[in-house]
């Protein structure tokens, strides 16, 4: 009887992995994600949601650090407002849509795109030369260790320095009652599971962690005050549901209208498919 020990992966072999298997889902739609995958009409809403935020909290000309630019809509965007950019994606491919992109609009001087996963963000050179940081649409839902990410915003940005963050949340009314209908239990209960959890895209698998928003901000409580949360797709619908939008247009627009006044409500603030999420560096 074979007797030899079981070898069992070690946390960090398991840390490993998942971000290789993320980074091989997000590689693999690089080339297409500006469309209907990665930025469909509803997704183009709720990127827009975000940008009245940034808008809001970064005056022009501000140094900011993107947090899984992703193909660099939004770090464009920002260049082009004026602000110097420091673009971070964990997907090769991602990130040289974000350099082509750049190279095409003559902002190269303006967008710095490196190849750095929110995980090695203490890899960055300046400690305390930034305004702010923003991630948009859940890149930090696949960073194995959030209070890493607090600690080395923490170091890279100036007092009073800004965060403004859109994540993945838990509770998403829209999703369940999607799933509900079509008698997919596992897939209801998904976000309600506690650690990483597999997400299939494009046949690879994207290890994603799902939060309530004080349990985001529990890791970075001890380097930030926590400023503003709310929902984001509470009344509106989710991205995987743009048919409502392209049938209902009328509705879509009166549902995103309550979404801005309502989705900061207590109670409502913590629902929604994701919510956003403002943070003061100490």
């Amino acid at each position: 009887m074979d007797r030899s020990p079981i070898s069992v992966p070690s946390t960090s072999e398991c840390t490993a992995t998942r971000l290789r298997d993320t980074q091989d889902a997000f590689d693999s739609v690089a080339a297409d994600y500006d469309g209907p995958r990665g930025n469909n009409p509803l997704i183009q809403d709720m990127r827009e949601e975000m940008w009245r935020w940034l808008d809001a909290r970064f005056a022009a000309p501000s140094r900011l650090i993107d947090i899984g630019c992703g193909t660099g809509l939004d770090a464009i965007r920002m260049a082009r407002l004026g602000h110097q950019i420091t673009a971070t994606d964990w997907s090769p491919q991602m990130l040289q849509r974000t350099r082509d992109r750049a190279a095409r609009e003559q902002l190269q001087a303006r967008v710095q795109a490196l190849a750095v996963g929110a995980q090695r963000l203490g890899c960055i050179d300046g400690a305390e030369s930034y305004d702010g940081a923003y991630s948009n649409l859940g890149p930090l839902n696949c960073a194995p260790d959030l209070a890493e990410v607090s600690r080395a915003c923490a170091r890279l940005l100036k007092p009073g320095g800004t965060l403004v963050f859109s994540v993945i949340g838990r509770v998403c009314p829209w999703e369940i009652a999607h799933y509900l209908r079509r008698r997919q239990w596992a897939r209801v209960k998904l976000r309600f599971a506690r650690g990483f959890v597999p997400v299939s895209m494009n046949r690879r698998t994207i290890w994603t962690h799902y939060y309530r928003p004080r349990e985001f901000f529990h890791a970075f409580r001890r380097e930030f005050t926590l400023c503003h949360f709310r929902g984001l797709c509470l009344f509106a619908p989710p991205p995987y549901l743009g048919w409502l939008r392209e049938r209902h247009a009328r509705w879509h627009d009166r549902l995103w209208r309550l979404d801005r006044r309502m989705a900061g409500w207590p109670l409502l603030r913590n629902i929604g498919d994701h919510f956003l999420i403002v943070m003061s560096k100490r």
